[in-house]
């Protein structure tokens, strides 16, 4: 059982810091970038003109309630509580572990799904 422990631990670091790491780089809002692309205008004909927009938008979320990282982030805060004590102790420390982990994987899970994803979408003037 012991020699579980050390690998235990760093299983559940290597999870919460990817989590932490991968949850780093995201934006808030909608950003939009423009590139122009030029068009010919005829003197018979009036020609719309077109340009790409680089749109940011939210992604969809899957789990609205985030359940997933809730029972993930306990069972892995349970497994490492309960390493922790002896006898009663051991008890509190597994039950404090999984509370503590339930809302670790609830708060990663919100900040994945808080993401946003880049479009182009091609807009035309009349």
């Amino acid at each position: 059982m012991r020699a579980r422990t050390p690998f235990l631990i760093a299983i559940a670091v290597a999870v919460s810091l990817a989590g932490t790491a991968y949850a780093g780089g995201q934006t808030s809002g909608t950003k939009s970038t423009s590139t122009k692309s030029t068009s010919t205008k005829s003197s018979s004909t009036k020609t719309p003109h077109c340009y790409d927009v680089q749109v940011e938008k939210p992604k969809e979320v899957k789990d609205t309630h985030k359940v997933a990282g809730t029972a993930l982030g306990a069972v892995a805060g349970g497994l490492l509580g309960n390493q922790v004590g002896g006898g009663s102790g051991k008890k509190v420390a597994t039950v404090a572990g999984a509370a503590g982990g339930a809302y670790a994987g609830r708060k990663i899970q919100q900040n994945q799904q808080n993401k946003t994803g880049t479009v182009t979408e091609r807009r035309c003037d009349p």
